[in-house]
C-alpha cells in the first residue's frame, strides 16, 4: 500500500505546492495538502497547527515548511503521527521526497588532513595551541608545526607535548634531521620530510615518517625510500610532490599515477598547498579536483596550507570534499548531487521560482509590506500596489517611495529604507552571481563563509531596523 503524506502550507504557497506535487506523477505514495489558514507558509505556528489540523490525521507522515518554526517531535506526539521538517524551498520537494534523488551520506571518508600551521616556530605554544583547536575544528586529523629555515625552534619540545595532551595527532614538518629528531623523541606522531638518506631520523621512535625523493621528481629514489623502511619495519607515507602549474603540474601528477602502479598498498601523502596557494583561483573548486585525483589514485592524505586570504577555509573545504568523494565512489557515481558547500559563487539551481510564480504571489498581496525575490528575469519587488522587476538595487528606489511609507507626518522612515536597501542589494548580488536569495536571511556562501546553525523550533528575532522602530521614542512635538 503507497505511503499516504500529508502536506501542510499557507495561502501563497498552495497552489505551488500542488502544482510541483501533481508533477511528481506516479512517485510512490499518496498526498494531500492541508492549508492551515496562515497566509505565509512559514509563519505557520504550533498552536495554529493543533487549532487547526483536525484530528485524527489520515497519514503515515505530515511533512511540514522547513522555515515554519515548528517542533517536530512535539507535535507528533501531540498527533500520534509522525511529523517531518520538509526542505526550505517547495523547488526542493522532489529531492527531498527522494525522487529522481540519491541517498546522502557525508559521515565517512577516506583521507587524513595534515594542516600546517606556516612558521611556527615565530609562535608561542599557546598561541599553536588555539590555532590548532581552530584547525581541528575545521577538519584537521592532523596539526603539522612548519618549521622555518634559520629560525630556532626553541620551544618545539614543549609546543609538541602541549598539543599531544589536548588530543592532537601532529607532525614535524622540517628539512633540518635535527629538528625531526627533536619531534620525534618529544612524540610527534609523523616527520615531514625524510629521505633515504635521512631514514634514521625516526630510528627507535614511533613516529611515521613521510618520504620524499632524494633530489626532486626522483620517484626511484623515492621507491629505494619505501623499500629500506619496509625492510626495517617502519611504516611510512610517500609523497612524490605535486609541483605548480607551469612549473611540473603534469608531469607531478603523473608521479602520483606511476607511484600508485608500483606500490598499489603504500599510504602517499599529496600536499595541495602549491595548487590552493599559489593559483588565483577559488580554493574550493581547485580543492574538489584534487581530491578527484586523490579518491581515484587511493591517496588517503592531504597536507593543506591556509595562509594566502583566498585560501582562507581550504581546510574546511578539503574536510567537505573527501566526503562528498567518498559517497560518490562508495557509489560509483560522479561527484554531483552530495553537497552544496563547496558551490561557494554558484548555485546550480539559483532560481527556485519563475517570474510566473512571483506575480502569481504578488496578485494575491493585500498589503503594504515590500517582498523581494529574484528570477531568471532580474529582481523582483511587490505589494498591494506594484509589482517591478529590475536589475540593480537603485533602480528600483524611486518605485518604493519609502520616505513616505510607514513613515509618520511626512517624515523619512530611516529604518525601512536602510533595511529594503540592504536586501535589495543582497537580491542583486544573488541575481548577478546565480545564487539562491531568502529575503531576511543571509546568502548561503558554502564553506566560504559559514552561518550559524539556526533554531528550527521557534521564530527568527526581529532584525535590527525593525527593533529599533519598536523601541524608538516617538517625536510628538
Amino acid at each position: 500500500m503507497a505511503e499516504r503524506l500529508l502536506f501542510l502550507t499557507g495561502h501563497l504557497a498552495e497552489t505551488r505546492l500542488r502544482r510541483v506535487l501533481e508533477g511528481l506523477g506516479a512517485a510512490g505514495f499518496e498526498w494531500q495538502v492541508a492549508n492551515v489558514g496562515v497566509k505565509v507558509a512559514a509563519l505557520m505556528t504550533e498552536p495554529i497547527v493543533r487549532r487547526r489540523l483536525r484530528a485524527p490525521v489520515a497519514a503515515e507522515r505530515v511533512i511540514f515548511p522547513g522555515r515554519a518554526a515548528l517542533d517536530a517531535a512535539a507535535l507528533t506526539q501531540a498527533f500520534g503521527v509522525p511529523f517531518v521538517r520538509g526542505p526550505d524551498e517547495i523547488a526542493d520537494l522532489p529531492a527531498f521526497l527522494g525522487v529522481g534523488a540519491k541517498p546522502v551520506d557525508l559521515s565517512r571518508h577516506a583521507t587524513r588532513i595534515f594542516a600546517e600551521i606556516v612558521d611556527a616556530p615565530l609562535h608561542a605554544p599557546q598561541a599553536l595551541r588555539a590555532r590548532a583547536a581552530a584547525l581541528r575544528a575545521e577538519g584537521a586529523d592532523v596539526i603539522d608545526l612548519g618549521c622555518r629555515p634559520g629560525t630556532e625552534f626553541a620551544h618545539l619540545e614543549d609546543t609538541v607535548r602541549v598539543l599531544k595532551a589536548d588530543g592532537h595527532a601532529v607532525s614535524v614538518d622540517s628539512g633540518d634531521p635535527g629538528e625531526l629528531r627533536r619531534g620525534a623523541l618529544a612524540g610527534a606522531d609523523f616527520l615531514l620530510s625524510l629521505t633515504e638518506a635521512t631514514l634514521d631520523v625516526a630510528a627507535g621512535t614511533p613516529a611515521v615518517p613521510v618520504l620524499i625523493p632524494a633530489t626532486h621528481g626522483d620517484l626511484d629514489s623515492l621507491l629505494r625510500a619505501a623499500a629500506a623502511a619496509a625492510e626495517r619495519g617502519m611504516p611510512c607515507l610517500l609523497d612524490p610532490i605535486l609541483d605548480p602549474i607551469h612549473a611540473g603540474f603534469t608531469e607531478s601528477l603523473l608521479r602520483y599515477a606511476a607511484l600508485r602502479a608500483r606500490l598499489p598498498d603504500a599510504g602517499i601523502l599529496m600536499g595541495t598547498g602549491n595548487l590552493t596557494e599559489l593559483t588565483d583561483a577559488d580554493s574550493s573548486g581547485v580543492t574538489a579536483v584534487l581530491l578527484g585525483i586523490c579518491s581515484e589514485l587511493a591517496i588517503g592524505n592531504v597536507l593543506v596550507v591556509q595562509v594566502s586570504p583566498h585560501t582562507r577555509r581550504t581546510v574546511a573545504e578539503h574536510d567537505l570534499a573527501r566526503r562528498m568523494l567518498f559517497a560518490a565512489r562508495a557509489a560509483g557515481d560522479l561527484p554531483r548531487g552530495y553537497a552544496t558547500g563547496l558551490l561557494q559563487v554558484h548555485d546550480r539551481r539559483p532560481f527556485t521560482a519563475s517570474a510566473a510564480d512571483i506575480a502569481e504571489d504578488a496578485a494575491a498581496v493585500r498589503d503594504a509590506n515590500f517582498r523581494i525575490a529574484i528570477a531568471e528575469d532580474g529582481v523582483h519587488v511587490f505589494n498591494n500596489r506594484l509589482h517591478a522587476v529590475r536589475q540593480t538595487a537603485l533602480d528600483v528606489f524611486p518605485l518604493l517611495d519609502v520616505a513616505q511609507d510607514g513613515a509618520q507626518d511626512g517624515a523619512q522612515d530611516g529604518a525601512h529604507a536602510f533595511y529594503l536597501g540592504t536586501e535589495l542589494a543582497k537580491a542583486e548580488i544573488a541575481w548577478r552571481l546565480g545564487k539562491r536569495f531568502v529575503q531576511d536571511e543571509p546568502l548561503d556562501w558554502g564553506c566560504a563563509a559559514p552561518r550559524p546553525p539556526r533554531e528550527r523550533t521557534r521564530l527568527a528575532e526581529a532584525g535590527h531596523t525593525l527593533r529599533r522602530k519598536r523601541t524608538e521614542p516617538r517625536d510628538d512635538s
